[in-house]
């Protein structure tokens, strides 16, 4: 009966170092996620969402830069379905904040996964681990 515990303890202490020994950081396609069924519905049309240097117009209001970073369970999926999903949830929380300042669209999106910006047109950065994915974004919120 005293030998459990230790048993518990030491797979708990592997378990655990596996879990956060990978962290891989891949480029997933933006269209791909935003072309879904689920984003179309999530987040609508009156948004409009303009990455690394695609044109817009000019602004007619600036609300400023704004960042998000969601997480998302990773768990019996695979790191592109995974980082796909978290990534929604992220430009999902840039279109509230926009909103809530009164914009209409977010230009300039960045992917900031772990402060390190980049920036393009077709790709987001989204890290993977065992257990989570994450993406962090930053965009400017402004009216057009």
């Amino acid at each position: 009966m005293k030998k459990l515990p230790l048993i518990v303890l030491i797979t708990s202490c592997i378990l655990s170092a596996q879990a956060t020994a990978r962290d891989d950081i891949a480029a997933y396609s933006i269209d791909s996620v935003l072309s879904s069924e689920v984003a179309k519905q999530k987040l609508g049309t009156e948004m409009q969402f303009y990455f690394g240097d695609q044109k817009y117009s000019e602004p007619k209001m600036s609300f400023g830069e704004f960042k998000t970073n969601k997480k998302t369970n990773a768990f019996n999926k695979t790191d592109e379905e995974a980082c796909q999903w978290v990534f929604l949830s992220a430009m999902i929380a840039l279109k509230k904040r926009a909103v809530k300042e009164g914009g209409n669209a977010v230009v300039d999106i960045k992917s900031n996964y772990k402060n390190k910006l980049t920036s393009s047109n077709d790709t987001f950065q989204c890290g993977a681990g065992t257990f989570v994915a994450g993406v962090a974004l930053t965009g400017k919120v402004v009216k057009l």
